[in-house]
């Protein structure tokens, strides 16, 4: 069976490596307080959630279609968890039947192998139990198309014959073996044959090779030890193909419990995220994607929830129209909050790509074929080159990896040069960039670099400072205007070092 909750028509697989791009993003927009968040210390939901939320879907379609399965999870989050844990109790549970899966006769394989899919069964009953229950809540297509399924096959009559099977297979009456002669008079072909004709179950053991006849019976002695053994020996030979076929019907049943503990792990993680930033009391938004090739972002209220998470508390939103710019510089005061802004632009295009909310009261943009960071660095005192070189060598790493319709986010990229030299670097790399249709955000203190497009006068690039009142005190809002000259170091030391030297001063006198 299948599940498709992440894609209409197949599988989700999250597993892949994460590339050193995928790692600067983490690394460049704080992304490890997001995913601790949705896995609430579960390791298996961080690996999950760290790839779906680094996947970048590009499809419109999917993107809305988690969106719908996500919605649904929020009104009924008791449910999908209590599914999650349907999922999660039958895949523990194997480890029980263990032994029995991998001991070395045929019968054992088939004893083992009986118990795992009598438990399957079992939860595929609560699993059950919970769609006639739940399914009427649920209206995105994802989950109607899943509990479709799942009507559809679990029916009382499967289990009513699965029963049934699981029981004949035990031999509470004895095994009966069909067989024919061979060469020189010795048996072959053992086949077990059942005492009654019974319609097979079509998808799970429609490949079990039994037949049916007429019997004919003897009786050992009980000290008859050779006689036994042989016995036992036609017995796995006929049993091996009924085994063999019904360990892979448990292994059948089992794939789709990993399959939905898969696929629901990603929505138990987005629901962790809703519910903290709910507590936080923290806007969330589910985000209108544009199609990829648009130049379109707008919102209100966006904010950094890694930022909020950290703080355990409210943050400052920003709200901007930025529609038809391919490229957004952003100057002003120190410590204004332009590099939180540009982790929310990242974080919330992130988000939205893997069909989650985002962290703003409205939020919408063009889809992007991926996203990069191009993030100052702390110095390194082991490294071997310059600061500069460092950063050159990142940003060529980015210009082999770049695709047409990406986005890159920079933050005071170049600036470990004077400024002449570092804003013609990041003037030549930008003007490349968006001549190749890439969406670009700059947070920068070069004024020279910011002027010279302001100058330019050109209507696909935004100009956002951030914004700074008469007296110094900064509000942590991103607005729009034109580029500053200065990052108004001096508020700093008016606030920071001024009253400490003044102390000191006193003191001595």
């Amino acid at each position: 069976m299948k599940v498709f909750l992440m894609y209409r028509e197949r599988d989700f697989h999250p597993e892949h490596e994460i590339t050193q791009y995928e790692q600067d993003l983490i690394q460049d927009l704080g992304l490890d307080v997001l995913f601790e968040t949705m896995s609430g210390g579960s390791e298996y939901l961080l690996d999950v959630v760290r790839s779906a939320v680094l996947s970048c879907e590009t499809e419109v379609d999917t993107i809305l279609y988690r969106q719908g399965v996500l919605k649904d999870c929020i009104r009924n989050a008791d449910v999908v968890r209590e599914i999650y844990g349907i999922a999660v109790d039958a895949i523990e549970n194997r480890r029980k039947h263990h032994l029995g899966i991998f001991s070395i006769t045929p019968s054992t394989i088939l004893s083992g192998s009986v118990g795992l899919l009598k438990m399957l069964l079992e939860m595929l009953k609560r699993l059950k139990g919970a769609t006639d229950r739940y399914s009427n809540r649920f209206e995105s297509d994802g989950f109607r198309q899943f509990f479709g399924i799942l009507k559809q096959e679990l029916t009382d009559e499967f289990f009513a014959e699965a029963d049934g099977l699981l029981r004949e297979l035990k031999f509470e009456g004895g095994a009966m073996v069909r067989a024919q002669l061979d060469k020189g008079n010795e048996g072959g072909n053992y086949t077990l044959v059942r005492k009654r004709k019974r319609r097979w179950l079509e998808n799970v053991f429609s490949k079990v090779p039994l037949g049916n006849a007429s019997s004919y019976t003897f009786k050992l002695h009980p000290r008859d030890d050779s006689g036994f053994r042989a016995l036992s020996e036609i017995k796995d030979r006929a049993v091996n193909p009924v085994a063999n076929t019904i360990a892979q019907s448990a292994d059948h049943v089992l794939g789709f419990f990993e399959k939905l503990r898969r696929e629901m792990a990603f929505y138990i993680g987005a629901l962790n995220l809703y519910e903290k930033l709910s507590a936080l009391d923290e806007p969330v938004a589910f985000p209108i994607p544009v199609a990829s090739g648009e130049f379109h972002h707008s919102f209100r209220g966006l904010y950094d929830p890694c930022l909020a998470v950290s703080m355990n508390g409210r943050v400052v939103g920003n709200t901007l129209n930025l529609h038809d710019k391919k490229f957004s510089i952003v100057t002003g005061a120190n410590q204004g909050g332009k590099s939180t802004f540009l982790r929310s632009i990242g974080v919330a295009q992130i988000l939205m790509q893997c069909g989650m909310f985002v962290p703003a009261e409205y939020f919408s943009a063009n889809v992007c074929s991926r996203v990069f960071t191009h993030f100052v660095r702390e110095e390194d005192k082991e490294m071997e080159s310059g600061k500069l070189e460092e950063e050159l060598r990142r940003m060529d790493s980015i210009i082999e990896e770049i695709t047409p319709n990406s986005i890159v986010l920079f933050n005071e990229s170049f600036a470990s040069t004077n400024e002449r030299e570092g804003s013609e670097i990041a003037r030549q790399v930008v003007s490349a960039l968006v001549e190749a249709d890439i969406k670009l955000f700059f947070v920068t203190h070069m004024y020279e670099f910011a002027n010279y497009f302001y100058t330019e006068c050109r209507g696909d690039v935004a100009f956002l400072v951030a914004e700074r009142k008469e007296d110094g005190t900064r509000t942590f809002k991103i607005v729009e205007g034109k580029p500053s000259a200065t990052s108004y170091g001096r508020d700093l030391y008016e606030r920071i070092l001024a009253p400490l030297w003044h102390s000191d001063n006193k003191v001595a006198m």
